[in-house]
């Protein structure tokens, strides 16, 4: 056996150990370890129908949640969102029971999303705002209910092969393609570059100011789309803000391995970490917990999380 194949069989092991102790591989032993926990505590935790409305009911945040990572990883940060897609939801809905086609309606809240954090993108890239918030464009509707939706409307009732509602096939979709494109393209690992040195990105011909726009653009789109999520969850549109919304995708994002200060993290993360914050508000009900916790809980989780960012950072610059 030569030196290079004993080399790879002792790299090999490693890689394995490496990637089971990756904060995706953490995540995912979290869900299944907590669904088994609070199952054994109360089986009806498990229902099929329990764990779908769990997925259907947070698919909007993780889809979200992709967007934000990649502003974060940009070295950026965007604590509208929860605004802009309580905005999108209703841009979607009045069109919707206005007679506009159902299309026409969908497609206007991720065009819209586009553009409206593409222009915060260049706001960022040139004038150096970090952001504008926007709650203000909905008291226009004076946080009035939209009804009457057309029963077109509703992603949430749309079921592929009958079993996989849409909202959940959507954020499985986006966070591989998401994550595929961050790890392969060079636009993707272009943000990577911006976040963890700016300058040497720049000095590598990699131009932070197009970057910025071109992932908050991006994360328009994501905020389209999960506002498109939001508002056809229900029967009816309520237009006002999530209460802190922007709080669990930005817990979702730093909890899923994104680092706050840039430069590292993963969509896939965020994603299983936006399935965890649901499980465990669903599993606080199961236990007889106040859901009203659930906030102390996000606080800790990036409380951890970031102390353990920080603390890599330090191992790694020490080594």
């Amino acid at each position: 056996m030569t030196a290079v194949t004993l080399a790879g069989a002792e790299a090999d092991p490693r890689r394995w150990l490496k990637a089971l102790a990756s904060q995706e591989a953490l995540l995912a032993v979290a869900v299944i370890g907590l669904a088994i926990a609070v199952g054994l505590y109360n089986p009806r935790f498990l229902a099929v129908r329990n764990l779908s409305d769990v997925l259907l009911g947070n698919a909007y945040i993780a889809v979200a949640a992709v967007g934000m990572s990649m502003v974060i990883i940009s070295g950026n940060i965007d604590i509208s969102v929860g605004a802009l897609i309580g905005v999108l939801a209703t841009i979607s809905g009045t069109l919707a029971v206005n007679g506009a086609p159902i299309v026409v309606a969908w497609l206007a809240a991720l065009v819209a999303g586009v553009l409206v954090m593409a222009l915060q993108g260049l706001i960022i890239a040139y004038l150096g705002m970090l952001s504008i918030l926007k709650g203000g464009l909905i008291s226009v509707t004076g946080g009035k209910w939209i009804t009457d939706l057309p029963d077109s409307f509703h992603l949430a009732d749309i079921e592929l092969f009958g079993v996989l509602p849409f909202p959940v096939f959507l954020m499985i979709l986006v966070t591989i393609l998401a994550a595929l494109w961050m790890r392969y393209s060079a636009s993707g690992r272009a943000i990577y570059a911006v976040g963890g040195n700016a300058e040497a990105a720049r000095l590598c011909g990699i131009s932070q100011p197009r970057t910025i726009v071109m992932v908050f653009a991006l994360h328009g789109l994501f905020a389209g789309a999960a506002a498109l999520l939001y508002a056809t969850q229900l029967r009816v549109i309520q237009s006002t803000v999530p209460p802190n919304l922007e709080l669990t995708i930005i817990t979702a994002s730093v909890v899923g391995g994104v680092s706050i200060l840039g430069g590292v993290g993963t969509v896939v993360g965020s994603t299983l970490a936006a399935v965890l914050i649901a499980e465990i508000a669903s599993a606080l009900v199961f236990i007889d917990v106040s859901p009203y916790w659930i906030r102390a809980v996000q606080g800790v989780l990036i409380l951890v999380t970031v102390i353990a960012d920080i603390l890599r950072r330090r191992r790694m610059a020490g080594a």
